[in-house]
């Protein structure tokens, strides 16, 4: 289960890192140039706020089990991914797009919380 818990974690943690670091360092209209549709209806700050709790999100997937220290942070902060991925598949679902993506995005936290769960716990 520790090895599962790590690929997992891993996998989701690389994902939501990168994503939201390119949301920190993009403008809104690039983002928006590159397919992120959803950006129209949201202000920059949002936007930014958005990405920045994707990246601490996944940082705090990985580091404390890493650092021995406050492990229980690591599934609540899968938990705190589902949700902000769950508002991801509604907006896309308001806005008449594939939820495809967000709905993958929104397991695979979820799935990593749970093992934290039995793992760390």
């Amino acid at each position: 289960m520790t090895i599962a818990f790590w690929i997992i974690a891993s996998i989701t943690a690389f994902a939501f890192l990168g994503a939201g670091i390119m949301k920190l360092v993009r403008p809104v209209p690039a983002l928006k140039a590159a397919g992120m549709g959803w950006v129209e209806d949201f202000s920059p700050a949002n936007v930014k706020l958005i990405a920045l709790a994707e990246a601490i999100g996944a940082l705090g997937l990985i580091l404390p089990p890493l650092t021995g220290i406050a492990m229980i942070l690591s599934p609540i902060a899968g938990i705190c991914l589902t949700v902000v991925m769950a508002g991801a598949v509604v907006v896309h679902l308001r806005r008449k797009e594939s939820p495809g993506v967000a709905i993958v995005l929104t397991v695979l936290p979820l799935v990593t919380a749970i093992l934290g769960f039995v793992v760390l716990a």
